[in-house]
């Protein structure tokens, strides 16, 4: 039992693309960076590329892909339908606003305004992502007020670095766009810390007692309520141990923050020929660090139906 890789990429890359997206709309929109051909086409096949990298890669954790298209009918009152609706309906502004910078060159009137309309819908969509997790009352690890702000911290976190290799690719960076990601970073960070501090000092009121209803003495499982393993268990009864869980703690923390900031201080202090390679190695490490930081949010996530098996 493990989390599903497609899982684990599909929130990384979606998470990394949409914030790149975002931002690329915003200073799109606002005119902040040239409407350049080939800065165009490969930031917004970069965004692009990697929402729909991640999309592609969670059906492969659905049973039945071929009726994945049933999901968006639930929109009323399924998170995750909405996030499907909200993902493709922020292609089309997105889609206008790439043919509109690639193809014609411009990036001020409608233009401008369908990269506004494309950042606000890469944010609604990440906030869908996020509440998927949330509203999930039995996983009290998810189940916090920092569920939802972490999957937007995180996005912008990582789209900045993005968007700032991008732009020093291009010999178009600043150092008003290094500070951000810096800062963001270091907001990534000790938001990561604080959720973990918050996780480990949960008290579950939930117990094998209250869930039984058998309040005297001490409530135990005789056998499995089933002879096979079932889906909850496969995603959410994973257990790792205490010495390998801060292991993996200590890996995300070195590749998602302390390498990239280091990294990007570098190019803060001496910019120069180096600073594209050392920001495209900054974003790279930062998104190995994020997929074990993802892992981790579902290894640790632990759902109240394990009580039944003894756990």
């Amino acid at each position: 039992m493990h989390p599903a890789f497609s899982v684990v990429f599909f929130t990384t890359a979606t998470g990394a693309g949409y914030g790149l997206l975002a931002l690329l709309g915003m200073f799109g929109g606002f005119q902040i960076i040239p409407p350049d051909f080939w800065l165009g086409l490969v930031g917004m096949g970069l965004a692009l590329g990697l929402i729909v990298a991640g999309l592609l890669s969670s059906t492969g954790h659905l049973g039945r892909p071929e009726r994945a298209w049933r999901a968006f009918s639930q929109w009323r009152s399924s998170w995750l339908s909405r996030e499907g609706v909200a993902s493709v309906v922020t292609f089309i502004p997105a889609g206008l606003f790439g043919i509109g910078w690639v193809f014609l060159g411009r990036i001020d009137g409608w233009v401008g305004i369908a990269g506004f309309l494309a950042a606000i819908g890469a944010v609604v969509t990440v906030c869908t992502t996020g509440m998927i997790y949330a509203s999930l009352k039995p996983i009290a690890q998810w189940h916090s007020h920092f569920t939802l702000p972490g999957y937007l911290i995180f996005s912008a976190m990582t789209g900045s670095v993005l968007l700032n290799a991008l732009l020093q690719g291009f010999a178009l960076g600043s150092k008003v766009q290094l500070a951000a990601c810096l800062l963001l970073t270091l907001f990534g960070w000790g938001w990561k810390l604080a959720t973990w501090r918050h996780n480990d000092q949960l008290e579950i009121p939930t117990t094998a007692n209250t869930a039984t209803g058998l309040v005297g003495g001490t409530v135990r499982s005789l056998e499995w309520p089933h002879t096979e393993e079932n889906y909850l268990l496969k995603e959410m009864g994973f257990r790792i141990a205490r010495k390998h869980g801060a292991r993996l703690r200590q890996i995300t923390q070195v590749l998602a923050f302390a390498l990239p900031l280091g990294l990007l201080a570098i190019v803060f202090a001496l910019p120069g020929p180096l600073a594209a390679l050392l920001s495209i190695l900054a974003a790279a490490i930062q998104f190995a660090g994020m997929l074990v930081e993802r892992w981790l949010f579902f290894a640790e996530a632990k759902h109240t139906v394990t009580l039944y098996y003894g756990r």
